[in-house]
């Protein structure tokens, strides 16, 4: 991707492509897993990493979410349906909130869980609106960090808490390194997006500038391994369906990517962390 390309780079249109692909390879809730053991289905290790983003943001029946990044609502649907919490998902994918709205009325829980077409990064809504916000693998594509966790912060009521889980960098890459890794980085941006990895640090950093208390930093990166196996057997799985959906290309492109990530993984590039805070009361 040159820099006119990224300049072009729409997250929305990209995920408005995708999305319904994306549920054949990644599953229904469009997240990494958190492994048990290597050999746990994907399903049982997505709603893992769903229950600790739960525990980090403390959930009670009655409480108001937002939900940043909301993907197609299954996580959502989690939280309304097991735990009584009110969500608003926001994301800037029009398919994602058709896709999202849809579950939730099946599912019957449009009361409690809602969604609307917006930027996490400027969400429009009142300051302290919120008892919780969370980022559950969406701030790496928000290019501006900085501005996603201050309108997070914003909306926080007062002795609320933020979690945010996310794909992170785990140590620096110089430009020679950058120019040399140019084909695979290219391959993940075209594939997942145009996003920047930061360290785990780095969101600590942030969080306490907007005067948060950080009480949960949990690296998940070996546990994580594991998904990209489940992604690249699902992507052979439904390989025709994937492909009548994107294409063969990019299904070819999507587990190149795969094998990408594995190896960055694998080398300590890149990993995934959890992180959460709370506002003072």
């Amino acid at each position: 991707m040159t820099a006119a390309d990224a300049t072009k780079y729409n997250p929305a249109t990209h995920y408005d492509r995708v999305t319904e692909a994306w549920s054949l390879l990644l599953g229904d809730e469009l997240h990494y897993g958190v492994f048990a053991i290597a050999a746990e289905d994907l399903a049982t290790a997505t709603d893992a990493l769903t229950h600790r983003m739960v525990t980090a943001s403390r959930l009670a029946p009655g409480l108001e979410l937002l939900d940043v990044g909301c993907g197609t609502g299954a996580p959502a649907c989690t939280l309304a349906s097991r735990h009584g919490v009110r969500v608003t998902g926001i994301t800037t994918s029009s398919e994602g909130v058709a896709a999202a709205r849809k579950r939730s009325a099946d599912a019957r829980l449009d009361r409690l869980a809602q969604f609307a077409l917006r930027d996490g990064a400027d969400n429009g809504f009142p300051d302290a609106t919120f008892d919780r916000v969370w980022a559950l693998e969406s701030s790496h594509l928000m290019r501006d960090r900085a501005r996603l966790i201050a309108e997070c912060t914003r909306v926080l009521l007062p002795g609320g808490r933020l979690a945010l889980c996310d794909i992170t960098l785990r140590r620096p890459m110089d430009l020679r390194e950058v120019r040399r890794l140019r084909q695979p980085l290219a391959l993940l941006r075209e594939v997942f997006g145009d996003a920047r990895m930061e360290p785990l640090s780095e969101y600590r950093r942030l969080l306490q500038a907007e005067g948060l208390t950080v009480d949960v930093e949990t690296d998940l990166t070996a546990s994580t391994r594991p998904t990209f196996d489940r992604w690249v057997s699902n992507a052979h799985l439904h390989r025709k369906a994937v492909s009548d959906l994107i294409g063969p290309g990019d299904w070819r492109r999507f587990v190149d990517a795969c094998h990408v990530l594995r190896g960055f993984w694998d080398d300590g590039t890149l990993g995934y962390g959890l992180i959460a805070a709370a506002k003072p009361g």
